[in-house]
């Protein structure tokens, strides 16, 4: 099995080629259609460093000059997005908690995210931890 036929860290059940990679970049490169398929993407980009994916997809207001590596030994387990709304057309919010270990402790990042799409292209624009 090559890499591409992996299962997608989103969770999705799908393989990574046919779910969050088609985001991340190659000759099927498209964009998020939605803000909860551009969470499932950012998370995946998380898992696997891409943090070119990540800036990209972070609004330009909220945007960091730069990401930082994870730290050696961080090991992502698994994402459970629990609620995603719409509220118009360009403006969403998805609630997720993430879950890692890091030197054998387990840790949860429990956020509600909000969204924007802009010029049909959904961003990343911050979220409230929980």
């Amino acid at each position: 099995m090559n890499a591409s036929d992996t299962p997608c860290p989103c969770g999705s059940a799908l393989a990574y080629r046919t779910c969050c990679a088609r985001f991340h970049g190659g000759p099927l490169h498209l964009q998020a259609p939605s803000a909860d398929a551009l969470m499932r993407s950012r998370y995946s980009a998380f898992v696997l460093g891409r943090h070119d994916y990540l800036l990209a997809t972070w609004h330009a207001t909220t945007r960091p000059a730069s990401l930082e590596a994870d730290p050696p030994g961080m090991k992502w387990l698994g994402l459970d997005l629990r609620h995603h709304v719409q509220q118009d057309a360009d403006h969403a919010t998805v609630e997720f908690v993430a879950r890692s270990k890091l030197g054998g402790r387990a840790h949860r990042l429990h956020e509600v995210s909000r969204f924007v799409r802009e010029d049909g292209r959904w961003y990343y624009v911050d979220g409230e931890q929980r």
